[in-house]
């Protein structure tokens, strides 16, 4: 897979600056209250500060969003442990599981896995575009053959959520 990253080309998840603050933000504050709470309590020994960070960095790494990047014909969502890329132009299956907490999940020709929020693809156009490109793809190859209309239900979503915000923008509605 070409790197096209280094050309400009990636489109990346513009909300994951905030969400990595707020996920820091929350394990800090762990840290902190635990590590006080022990402190105030005359308990606070080197071991149990050890354990209070390491639990702060697990609090972490449990919130901390996968950081979404596609471009043309791939999609990529890095974790804290991982990355998982997947060719958005040869897709065999997507489906979206849970209700609340939607996933969608990505498997191509090659076996790849990607599971990602669909609510980065309503945040995010270019990442929507670079996947719906690649979709498109699939579907004229003919290898994605289950999930289409999974991805034609999440594009109306999409497009009805963009059409409202210009139109609030605009100031007709």
């Amino acid at each position: 897979m070409e790197d096209t990253r280094r050309k400009g080309r990636a489109a990346g998840d513009r909300t994951w600056r905030g969400s990595a603050r707020l996920a820091a933000g929350c394990a800090l504050g762990f840290g902190g209250l635990t590590l006080l709470v022990d402190w105030d309590a005359g308990t606070l020994t080197p071991a149990r500060a050890l354990l209070w960070a390491a639990m702060a960095a697990a609090v972490l790494a449990m919130l901390l969003p996968a950081r979404v990047t596609a471009g043309p014909g791939w999609m990529a969502a890095r974790g804290p442990l991982r990355r998982r890329t997947v060719r958005t132009d040869s897709l065999v299956y997507v489906a979206q599981y849970g209700d609340v907490s939607a996933h969608l999940v990505l498997r191509d020709t090659a076996g790849n896995r990607l599971e990602l929020d669909p609510n980065v693809l309503h945040a995010n156009p270019l990442l929507w575009h670079e996947l719906d490109t690649g979709v498109r793809r699939s579907l004229d190859r003919g290898t994605l053959r289950r999930g289409a209309e999974v991805l034609a239900r999440l594009g109306h979503e999409i497009d009805d959520t963009t059409t409202l915000a210009v139109l609030k923008a605009s100031g007709l509605t």
